[in-house]
């Protein structure tokens, strides 16, 4: 069976900046089918939860009070990235719109809720580790 890397958040782990989960009963179904390794880049970036929003300016990502939490973010992306080569994973779900995690779409800095192009700080890493990654609304070709 092949292996995956999922977000946990999108099983329902509640782990996101505000407390919550994302289950998405779709992503959840691909446990019939796949060996699922669950990771959130950020909470094993150090990060706590809950924790202050935070969104990539530039090369840094930075939390809405002006806090520098690019080293958090990259651990994080590490320690996935070690995850998946570590299982043999080549194809990565990862939540949407996260400054870790986005994959095509990311908040644009302001913390004004605007989407610019762009990939999350871990998808970044995995992308140029020939992973493939998907997000909660283009995943369902893996179904």
């Amino acid at each position: 069976m092949e292996t995956i890397i999922v977000s946990a958040c999108l099983l329902g782990c509640a782990c996101r900046y505000d407390g919550r989960g994302n289950y998405h009963e779709g992503i959840a179904q691909l446990r019939t089918k796949y060996n699922v390794v669950i990771v959130c880049p950020e909470v094993d970036g150090g990060l706590s939860i809950p924790r202050i929003a935070n969104e990539i300016v530039g090369d840094r990502v930075i939390n809405k009070i002006g806090e520098d939490k690019t080293e958090n973010f990259a651990k994080g992306a590490q320690i996935a990235l070690a995850q998946a080569q570590k299982h043999g994973a080549k194809i990565a779900i990862l939540k949407a719109k996260s400054p870790s995690c986005g994959s095509g779409k990311i908040y644009d800095g302001t913390f004004s809720g605007t989407l610019i192009d762009g990939d999350g700080y871990t998808t970044r890493l995995l992308k140029k580790h020939g992973i493939k990654v998907y997000n909660e609304t283009n995943f369902q070709e893996l179904l």
